[in-house]
This record gives C-alpha cells, structure tokens and sequence, in this order.
C-alpha cells in the first residue's frame, strides 16, 4: 500500500483515534522485517566515532550522533472488516555539533562511513553559517560520559512478535461486542512503536537504548433513531510504555467504581462492553445546569488538565518566549520562580517530572543529548519550585546540570527540550473515591478526557470529558451530558481539595503531544490519583447563547 492510500483510509476511519505522526523518511515493511536487527552495537559505534572525529575536524568544539531506527505498526478495523494494517520503518543518522559557539544540524539516511562523514560537516558549516547572526554563544551544562551503556523498556512480550492474527482477532472481538451492546458504528485500532536509539557524543558516552510503547484504543457511536441525535465514547485505555502484556488484565490491577478501570493493564473487551452501555445512558442522560460545582476528577480525564495547565506551562523554552510564534507562552514567568513564594495551587498540589517512572510513555533511561533521566519536584505544597531544563538552557536557572527531557521524534529531527512524565503525587492521607464522594453536596463526577480548550498563555481554560455523574448530598444520583468546566489556571489548582491515596494512582498519557516549529510529536504520560476541586465553574456546551 503507498503512503498516500495509508493516510487516507486512516483519515476515513479512525474517527476520534489518533495516529501518531510517522516518522521522517519511513517506508512500509513486511511485518517480519519488524524483528530484523540492522546493525550490532560496534557498527553503531563505529560510525559513531566517524562522525565525531568529522566533525572535530571541520571545527566542532562538541558533538553528538544519534543512529535511529523507527518502528511502527498500526492495525487498524472498523465493524467487522480490516480497515488497515501497516508495518514501516525508518532509519538514519542525525549530527549535531556546536561551532563558533552555535548550534548547527544535519542528518541522512546514508547510514554508511562516508553518508556520516559529509552530514557531519555539514552540521558544522550550518552551525559555521548560524554563528554569524547569534546574539551570545551556547552555553552547555557539563556532563560526564558514561562510555558504553545500554537501557531497554521492561516488557514482557514484544508487540511485534505477535502475530497480526491474534491482534485482528482481538480487535474484532471488540468491535464484535460493541455491536451486539448496541452500537452503531465502532473502530478500534492497536498501535505499537518500537524506537532503537545509538546515542554518542564528544563527552565519552555511547548509549544503546530499545524504547517500546503501545496504544490498543477503540470510539463507539449510538444514534437515537427517534431523534436523530447520537452520542460517543472512547476507550478509556491509556497508551503506555510496556509490551503487549498490557492487553492481559490481572484481577489485581482493576480499579473499584462506578466504571471499571485498571491500574497497569488494560481489558479492552471489559471497556468495550461498558462502552456500549454507556452511550445508551448518555443519550438519555440529563441535561447539565450551568452553575459551580465540586469537581471529582478521574485520572482517566485529569492527565489531560495536568498536561495542559500544568506540564506545559512549566517548560521553560515556552517560558523564555521560544514557542511564542507557533505553541504560546507561559504565565508561570521567572519571576513567579524566583520569588520562592508563588502559590500555584493548594498545599495538596504536589507535582513531579520524572523521566523514570515505570510503564509511562516518557521513560528512557537517558534523554537524546545524553543525559541520565531523573526525577524532580515541579510544583511543592502548591509553590512553583521549577522547570523543565535541558543543558543549554540549564544555567538560566541555575542548574549545574541538565535535567534529562531533551527529545527529538526521529533521527531527521533536531533534538530540543520536550516535557517529561509530569503527575500530581497520590494523597497522604487514606482516602478512597468512594469516600471522595460522600463528602460532596452538589457535584459532578468526570470519567475520560475530551475536548479542551486553552489560552496563550496556558491560563484560562476549558475541558470537556466523557462520562459525567451527578452527585447530590454524597451519592450518585445519574449521568448527566453538555458538561464542560472553566477556570484560570491558579483558581483552578487553589481549589484541589482532596486527592485520593496511592491505591487509586493511575497513569493517562497522550501518545502524540506536539511542539516545535518544524512541528515534532512526543510522547509522554501523566499520573495522579482521583482529585476534587471545589467551586468550579460548570456550563452547559448544548445551550446556545442569545
């Protein structure tokens, strides 16, 4: 199948499910090439080291190699037939160097001696060329090598290693489910990435990394044939950085509540078939009246409100203005840092960047520039503490070194600063939703993320979801629909008022964040822990104005 017909039919029937961004220069395979190995550790290195001695040689003070291999599967169905199925690959070499105190780039997919040796002269001439018009040179934070090192997502069972059979068979089921439940129309989709990354630099580092994420997802839709009107409902699956044992529910990892959910698997069939009931409900469901509300947020729908309000806002090149043309700026400027007493939020909100958080979409062991990944508090007892750094942005807040979140989505695309895993830490306290709840006189409790809305500058904003549940005197009382919620950024996080335990921690994530001019897609997780605010302001997205 050529690109061109992948792309379309991918547009007709995904729907609401989202396709990662194929990577710079990929090419379709047959699945069993998925499993081939290119090249061992010392060709890699050896390479490697070409480029580096090249570009010293043309005048580089530092350098940086990443050889990449990118690889993506994407099965794709739609009621009962195959929709699409899609195996590529991608595969090249990215050089970055710093000359005349300026960063310059190049990359090829010409992985041979000579491909590597002209790209990074290249690199050097670029950066050469850039030197010309900068306003004070790069300033890098130090950082050790670590010599040869290698880290590999955990996994159990490698997704490519299953056969396309067993993941048809499953999807179908799904969409087997849905439509017996109801429904219809129903798609789903498996998509599984697999990034082998040589990294290498002038600091002595030579680091092998095999990266593994996966995405099984599904949107049903029930029209009321009476009234013409339909409702939707995505899964509630969470991409994640695991292998395909993600799909294999364990009685343990389920989570109590008015809806079933899990802690670190997933039971796609489960949710299918809640899915299907759900919709029904919603049809039916009451209409919301605008009005304030306490808010019970599911970690299903409240990564997507950190991620935007909080993650985001904290990066520090959006801070300094260098996304002001294409993604905004943040409110959290320096100055609300540097005076040690900003309160973003309530002393119940504790968030933390971390680089290492088992099962997530952003776990590496080390960032694209060669840093060891970490974790690190962001927001502390509700006072902003810091940012999202890389090593040339490190010293502008007086960081020794750099925190580890530099990324780049392919080995064609220059590496820069990408926000981490970013959560808000469980409760203290024991606490439970169900206790959660009985504490609410008039709320509404949020299931699912859905659409957003947000400012410039990150701080006004709105977030719709997917399940809503009337609560009244402690109890719930049925579902409503129209639910959409608005806020500023730091009246929102004042009104967190309670956060479940670490019993009810579970991650969300977005498996295609973007940022950056070219554009790059990154994926990243967010976790927390159920959570209620107080007092927010609720509208009804049916009811026209005037």
């Amino acid at each position: 199948m050529k690109r061109k017909d992948f792309i379309q039919m991918a547009g007709m029937g995904l729907g609401s499910l989202v396709l990662p961004k194929l990577p710079f220069g990929s090419r379709f395979v047959d699945p069993a090439e998925l499993l081939e190995q290119r090249m061992d550790g010392t060709a890699k290195k050896g390479l490697a080291d070409i480029a580096l001695n090249a570009a010293r040689s043309a005048g580089a003070t530092y350098a940086d190699v990443r050889i990449g291999r990118y690889l993506n599967q994407y099965v794709i169905t739609r009621e009962t037939r195959v929709q699409n199925i899609a195996n590529t690959e991608s595969f090249g070499v990215g050089i970055r160097v710093i000359a005349n105190g300026s960063w310059g780039f190049a990359a090829t997919n010409d992985v041979t001696a000579d491909g590597v040796a002209r790209t990074a002269a290249k690199a050097v001439a670029v950066a050469k060329a850039n030197a010309r018009i900068i306003a004070e040179p790069v300033e890098l934070a130090p950082q050790e090598g670590y010599g040869e090192v290698s880290w590999k997502t955990p996994i159990q069972k490698n997704v490519f290693e299953v056969p396309l059979k067993e993941k048809i068979d499953l999807l179908l089921s799904v969409n087997g489910a849905a439509l017996q439940g109801g429904v219809n129309f129903v798609n789903s989709a498996i998509l599984a990435i697999n990034e082998q990354k040589y990294f290498a630099s002038t600091d002595g580092s030579y680091i092998d990394q095999d990266i593994h994420r996966i995405y099984p997802n599904f949107n049903v839709t029930k029209i009321d044939k009476a009234s013409g009107k339909f409702q939707t409902r995505r899964s509630l699956s969470s991409p994640v950085g695991m292998g395909y044992e993600y799909l294999t529910p364990t009685p343990e990892s389920k989570v109590a509540g008015i809806v079933t959910r899990y802690k670190d698997r997933y039971d796609i069939l489960e949710d299918v078939k809640n899915a299907a009931a759900d919709v029904t409900q919603k049809i039916s469901a009451k209409s919301v009246e605008a009005g304030k509300y306490d808010l019970i947020l599911d970690p299903s729908h409240l990564w997507l409100t950190i991620h935007e309000s909080v993650a985001h806002p904290t990066e520090l090149d959006r801070v300094l203005g260098y996304e002001a043309n294409f993604a905004g700026t943040s409110f959290l400027t320096l100055d609300k840092w540097k005076s040690g007493n900003f309160h973003f939020g309530s002393p119940l909100m504790n968030i933390v960047a971390d680089k290492l958080q088992p099962g997530s979409l952003g776990a590496v062991g080390y960032d694209d520039e060669g840093v060891k990944c970490g974790k690190w508090d962001l927001v502390k007892e509700g006072v902003l503490v810091n940012y999202q750094a890389i090593r040339d942005q490190a010293h502008i807040i007086g960081l020794k070194h750099s925190q580890g979140c530099c990324y780049a989505q392919s080995w064609a695309d220059v590496q820069f600063q990408r926000m981490p895993n970013v959560s808000l830490q469980p409760g203290k306290k024991p606490l439970s939703v169900d206790e959660m709840i009985k504490g609410v006189k008039k709320g509404i409790y949020i299931i699912g993320d859905g659409s957003f809305s947000i400012d410039q500058q990150r701080y006004n904003f709105q977030f719709g979801g997917q399940l809503f549940y009337e609560i009244e005197d402690g109890k719930i009382v049925g579902m409503l629909k129209d639910v959409a919620y608005q806020s500023n950024n730091q009246e929102f996080w004042n009104s967190l008022a309670a956060v479940a335990d670490e019993r009810d921690y579970r991650l969300g994530g977005a498996f295609n964040d973007g940022k950056g001019q070219p554009g790059q897609s990154n994926a990243v997780s967010h976790g927390s822990s159920t959570a209620r605010f107080n007092g927010v302001n609720v509208i009804n997205t049916a009811r026209k104005i005037g």
